[in-house]
């Protein structure tokens, strides 16, 4: 098994940078995993086309050597890609998953705008090509719950021989949210995130934030 950064993501605006305001355009780090038969491509948040580009460049890789695509969250910064990888099983966890259905489904039966709802509709249907993850999703790569950024948050954590890697998504934004312990604005139950940053920091070695690159965890011994 190996894995490497494909693209770091960035925040729209970074709260401990003292941002305010939508900067940029928000997009998830993305993370390439290879273990045995299975090549994942975890959160490609990056428009299609350019997920391609940087696939190719940091992996000499098409689209279509991808089996699996895994999102850590269904929030679109994670998910703009998915287009390039029609043809790939894509995974979720079982709890991101029914949550965010109920809420389209609610969404459906209260808005009457038929934009708004042929939006919803397309979200639904997009929602509908999701499995919900196994524990294992190939050897040595492992569903880690992370809730609290949103219900069904979920990583995946890399065994290696000595050390642990742990692919954190937004339980985790960025260096600075690790080294100041703080939880990335907007989550949908702050005191759950806590509780899975604290959880991130105390079994991984290696940590890939949601929107950063990767980084050791200063509280572990170096690997």
């Amino acid at each position: 098994m190996d894995y490497r950064v494909i693209s770091i993501g960035a925040l729209s605006s970074h709260e401990l940078w003292n941002e305010q305001g939508q900067l940029r355009t928000a997009h998830a780090t993305t993370t390439l995993i290879r273990s045995g038969e299975h090549v994942i491509l975890v959160d490609p948040g990056l428009p299609a086309q350019v997920i391609v580009a940087r696939l190719q460049e940091r992996a000499g890789l098409d689209p279509s050597a991808v089996t699996d695509v895994f999102l850590t969250n269904y929030r679109p910064a994670h998910r703009r890609g998915l287009a390039a990888f029609d043809h790939a099983r894509w995974l979720i966890s079982e709890m991101e998953r029914e949550s965010v259905g109920q809420h389209l489904i609610e969404s459906m039966k209260q808005d009457h705008d038929p934009e708004t709802r042929r939006l919803l509709q397309q979200e639904i249907e997009t929602l509908g090509r999701f499995t919900a993850a196994p524990d294992r999703i190939a050897e040595q790569v492992d569903l880690f719950p992370l809730p609290g950024f949103s219900p069904g948050t979920c990583g995946l954590l890399l065994s290696h021989l000595n050390y642990t890697t742990l692919i954190a998504g937004d339980s985790m934004a960025t260096i600075e949210h690790l080294e100041q312990g703080r939880v990335l604005k907007g989550a949908y139950d702050t005191e759950q995130a806590g509780e899975s940053f604290m959880e991130a920091v105390e079994i991984a070695d290696v940590i890939i934030p949601g929107h950063d690159n990767l980084l050791l965890n200063p509280t572990r011994r170096a690997v």
